[in-house]
């Protein structure tokens, strides 16, 4: 399945929570869901759908496809540590994440066209892969003839969220550094993991 690029704000109404990575609109206004009865009672939701629906506020707020996505859940399912912790520090470690989340692009699918475009570097070098994992210690800084593009700019006097603790930023610099592992308090909305868990676990062998 290919990523989705429809309306942003249709999506996050459906599933019922604000996807800050995905859109800086909110659903305040219009708290329920699209279409012609949105507005009336929500449905009894199976245990099958609302494990699907948080599966998918982690596919839709990091642009991910079910083939990545997937692909985190195993390593995760295969490391040593807390399943739920490790799979969201693998998420919030993606350099598009990365450079969302230090206030230098707006949305995660605006910073990963950032990073496909060149406009990143990682400890000095460029880095156009959007999935790129960042490690503790690394700089990821703005090319200097990218600085003046207005995406940057607007977002670095104006970020999309209060910047996190695992990352030091300067924005004079348009630089952040990787200071810490995320853990999953990192994740700037809510998600229960546990519902991923039981999502996966009979379609994942570990």
């Amino acid at each position: 399945m290919s990523r989705y690029r429809g309306p942003r704000l249709r999506v996050m109404r459906a599933l019922g929570v604000e996807l800050p990575g995905l859109s800086r609109k909110s659903i305040e206004r219009k708290p329920y869901p699209p279409g012609q009865h949105g507005s009336g009672r929500r449905k009894k939701t199976s245990d099958y759908g609302r494990q699907l629906s948080e599966k998918q506020k982690l596919k839709m707020n990091y642009g991910l496809s079910e083939k990545p996505l997937r692909r985190l859940v195993t390593e995760a399912f295969k490391s040593r540590g807390v399943f739920s912790d490790k799979l969201l520090e693998l998420l919030e470690r993606r350099l598009d994440n990365v450079v969302f989340r230090a206030g230098i692009a707006p949305t995660i699918p605006a910073a990963r066209q950032l990073v496909n475009h060149g406009h990143i570097l990682v400890n000095g070098k460029r880095v156009d892969i959007p999935s790129f994992r960042v490690k503790v210690g690394q700089e990821i800084v703005v090319k200097e003839k990218s600085r003046k593009l207005p995406v940057i700019e607007a977002t670095v006097q104006s970020p999309s969220l209060a910047l996190p603790a695992w990352l030091q930023v300067e924005p004079a610099k348009f630089s952040a550094t990787v200071t810490a592992l995320p853990d999953a308090e990192s994740v700037p909305f809510p998600v229960n993991v546990a519902d991923i868990v039981e999502f996966y676990s009979r379609r994942i062998s570990k």
